[in-house]
């Protein structure tokens, strides 16, 4: 039973950056696809469309960031509960918020492409999906301190 416990604390440690990476890379792929096919209606530009794409990108570095400091901690049977419980639902939060910010960079790439002027206010939305990436982030940060090693 106790080597089921800290299988779960690990999974909680490495859950973070696994989740954050399957996002960040449905979420680029998604945008990276808009852009591509931008590039087919436009004649310059496409340098904002494909760094734009990348932007779903920071939340596997968010995750890579979690995974460390709660590897910190160390895995115990104390701690395990504390670890998985942040580090899973920390990485739903990652994988989710890159997911649904290449949706938005995605519409922001569509909308620009035909309407220039608009790229900037059009980037707002995946801003805002990035501030609760951040978020988790966060609070996943100042929680796992207070998991008792």
């Amino acid at each position: 039973m106790d080597n089921l416990i800290l299988a779960l604390g690990w999974i909680g440690v490495f859950s973070p950056v696994a989740l954050g990476a399957v996002g960040s890379a449905i979420g680029c792929s998604v945008a990276g696809q808009a852009a591509c096919g931008a590039m087919l209606d436009v004649e310059s530009g496409y340098g904002k469309f494909i760094g734009l794409s990348a932007m779903p990108s920071s939340q596997v570095i968010y995750g890579i960031v979690i995974m460390f400091t709660l590897s910190g901690i160390g895995v115990s049977i104390k701690s395990a509960p504390g670890l998985l419980g942040i580090g899973l639902l920390t990485g739903i939060a990652l994988m989710y918020s890159a997911i649904y910010q290449g949706q938005a960079v995605a519409a922001c790439i569509n909308a620009s492409k035909n309407k220039p002027e608009v790229f900037g206010l059009s980037i707002a939305p995946a801003a805002i999906v990035e501030g609760f990436a951040v978020f988790a982030f966060v609070f996943a940060l100042v929680l796992g301190q207070q998991i008792a090693a």
